[in-house]
């Protein structure tokens, strides 16, 4: 899990003075980010979106079913998601300091705004969009997406449980192929 969430922070072979398992949720995370960019229902959903966003697509699309997942978390999971959050939020804030700051101060804004718990909601995420929004000074315009969302949000959410369904397969199968 802890390699699976810093992953983005670790470029190239820097993942070397972490212990095995968090190199193994490195290559994890680069595993799935590969499977999902390829993916013809990611990219159906991509395609859904309104070309304004250009190469954000992948982003939104990710940040969307993000959303799909945390509001339909029941159907996923046994725990409830707000004690899975909390458990999250606190295990990443005892092991914070040993990990890349890029981490360490996502972990201070995710535990701030709730975000993984927030994400259930439509106004988290378009919390989520205006926030990536300003980093971008507006180029993205993913401020706007929350409106694709709302009239997308029947086909989205299909395409959502459809990918999620091969996604598992995918992630058992891989994590196998590790032990």
């Amino acid at each position: 899990m802890i390699g699976n969430f810093i992953a983005d922070h670790i470029r190239g072979n820097n993942y070397q003075k972490f212990s095995k398992e968090i190199q193994q949720g490195i290559f994890l995370h680069r595993a799935i980010d590969t499977f999902t960019d390829k993916h013809p229902i990611v990219r159906q959903s991509k395609r859904r979106l309104h070309p304004r966003y250009r190469h954000y697509d992948g982003v939104i699309i990710d940040i969307f079913y993000d959303y799909f997942l945390a509001k339909n978390w029941a159907q996923y999971s046994e725990i409830p998601l707000d004690i899975y959050t909390q458990s999250i939020y606190k295990m990443f804030n005892e092991i914070a300091e040993n990990l890349p700051l890029k981490s360490q101060n996502f972990i201070k804004y995710m535990i701030e705004y709730d975000i993984l718990y927030n994400y259930q909601f439509k106004n988290g995420i378009e919390r989520v969009l205006n926030g990536m929004n300003k980093r971008t000074q507006g180029k993205s315009q993913m401020n706007l997406a929350i409106e694709d969302l709302n009239i997308l949000h029947k086909e989205l959410e299909e395409d959502f449980t459809t990918f999620f369904k091969d996604l598992k397969e995918y992630t058992h199968q891989k994590i196998k192929k590790m032990n």
